[in-house]
């Protein structure tokens, strides 16, 4: 691997450790515990059905050098939002894997949070990180 590309993996690898670490310290610190009312109750319900699935796509981002099949964002985005949602599905047959109620609006929260990294990963951090993109 030539210096470039070095320099390009270990960028990309404390860009997404640094969003999975701020997910990480949201749920540490229980962000949610400062809002009242009906904000309590959303950002507890929901929340982290947007955060986690951003995270995971991330970490598939972090990847992408030594598994080519993740450099396209819609493959990254069909694992996440596929793997959520048979996660979710299951917790209406009684598999309890990350949960334990199935929620319709979770998968709108999964699609939400996929489509946020998507934006993310291909309208800013690809304009404004030249590294961001991988030349395949």
């Amino acid at each position: 691997m030539e210096n470039n590309n070095k320099r390009t993996v270990r960028n990309r690898w404390i860009i997404g450790i640094s969003i999975l670490t701020g997910i990480a310290l949201i749920h540490i610190f229980r962000v949610g515990q400062y809002l009242k009312g009906d904000l309590f109750t959303y950002y507890y319900s929901y929340a982290s059905d947007i955060m986690i699935p951003f995270g995971f796509y991330f970490l598939l981002c972090i990847n992408e050098y030594t598994m080519r099949f993740l450099r396209k964002w819609y493959v990254k985005a069909l694992i996440i939002f596929g793997t959520t949602t048979i996660i979710e599905i299951l917790q209406l047959i009684g598999v309890y894997i990350l949960g334990v109620t199935f929620d319709i609006f979770d998968i709108l929260m999964y699609a939400i949070g996929v489509m946020i990294a998507v934006l993310s990963d291909r309208l800013i951090l690809k304009k404004f990180m030249p590294f961001w993109d991988f030349k395949s």
